[in-house]
């Protein structure tokens, strides 16, 4: 299996209100001492091949482009690619801070993906998710990615946000699409503890969308998507042939990844670490020599193998039975038996005795259909 390396850039120009992930508001002093451990971090790791580099966020182009060119080159030294393989590079921009010449730089270092966080293109919505973009920004975004020279523009649309209806997520699927790009990623609004949309939810439920409403949108983006010639490849995430991202396909593929930064994931030799939350702690612990505080656990056995199928079975490949069986040495159909037998019979799993596969019907109950697998011993 191939190596996939995560970075986390932490720091915004401001924090949405649905937002949990490890994140900070933009200050030099802070995000240049980050940078300064990331490097450090970089420097602890085992050198080894990777095939995807990602770097995430927070807000990765916060940093200026020759700070995000710098870093990506010292990744690729300490985590070259394969021989005769050209990796593939991702980083995620928001699209009112890209500058004159940030893709050219971007180009120059390697960069092969773009992923521009839009949510949406509906004035409403986007002062609804506290976002700062404007449509026509993301269109002169997206230009000049593809005048550049980067070979897969991906955009990031969500759904059920409050106020949304089904004409303006139609709208927002369409903007998306008149722009040319080559991947659109639907997420729908998760309620996340402790945000201000946790707070909101909390006092105005009937505010937001329900299972029925939720369900509704997301079928809308499925449908409009594959009429324009996207692949439903995994539940999320669309894509022209040629354009899935590699990255993320290697998490569903249950291979390995090195997280690099503050509340960054790692996975390695059936391990899965989580570096802390705490940017200070972080940043302490990586310049001082001391080892980065982290939780882990150790996946083995039918647990291993169940988050395995879970992870296979949101993507449009679904369970390779021969593959399974080869990797962990487990019969999936003899071993999950009742569950396959139930949730074909109820019409969201499909077996064609070669491999398992979520039917349309079982995208929109993933999660439960899914996540049944994790029970079994």
């Amino acid at each position: 299996m191939s190596l996939g390396v995560y970075v986390h850039l932490p720091f915004c120009p401001y924090i949405c209100p649905y937002c949990d992930f490890a994140k900070w508001p933009m200050r030099p002093s802070a995000a240049n001492a980050y940078l300064a451990a990331l490097y450090a971090e970089i420097g602890r790791e085992p050198v080894a091949t990777a095939e995807t580099i990602f770097l995430g966020g927070g807000t990765p182009n916060a940093y200026d482009a020759g700070t995000v060119a710098g870093l990506i080159g010292r990744l690729r030294e300490h985590f070259p690619a394969p021989a005769g393989l050209e990796p593939e590079i991702s980083v995620e921009t928001n699209p009112e801070l890209v500058r004159t010449g940030d893709f050219e730089a971007y180009v120059a270092a390697g960069v092969t993906r773009l992923s521009i966080g839009v949510q949406s293109f509906v004035p409403d919505e986007i002062r609804t998710l506290g976002r700062k973009h404007t449509p026509e920004q993301v269109r002169t975004v997206a230009e000049q990615a593809r005048a550049a020279g980067i070979a897969s523009v991906s955009i990031d649309l969500m759904f059920a946000v409050p106020g949304q209806t089904a004409d303006s997520w139609r709208l927002s699927l369409e903007r998306a699409l008149a722009l040319g790009v080559d991947h659109i990623s639907t997420y729908g609004l998760t309620i996340e503890e402790h945000t201000p949309f946790d707070a909101w939810h909390t006092r105005e439920p009937r505010a937001f969308f329900d299972d029925t409403r939720e369900a509704e949108v997301y079928a809308i983006a499925i449908d409009t998507l594959e009429a324009a010639g996207f692949e439903h490849y995994e539940i999320s995430n669309f894509a022209r042939p040629g354009h899935a991202s590699l990255h993320n396909a290697n998490y569903w593929a249950n291979g390995e990844y090195a997280g690099l930064g503050v509340g960054a994931a790692s996975y390695r030799g059936g391990e899965r670490s989580v570096h802390t939350r705490d940017l200070q702690r972080y940043i302490e612990a990586v310049t001082s020599g001391q080892p980065i505080p982290s939780e882990s656990e150790s996946l083995t056995g039918y647990r291993r193998v169940g988050e395995a199928i879970m992870l296979a079975l949101r993507t449009s490949r679904g369970v390779d039975l021969r593959e399974f069986a080869g990797r962990y040495g487990v019969d999936v159909r003899e071993h999950y038996a009742p569950a396959i037998a139930e949730y074909c019979e109820a019409g969201l799993l499909e077996d064609d005795g070669r491999s398992l596969r979520l039917t349309k019907q079982g995208r929109f109950v993933a999660n439960d259909v899914c996540g049944a697998f994790l029970s079994f011993e």
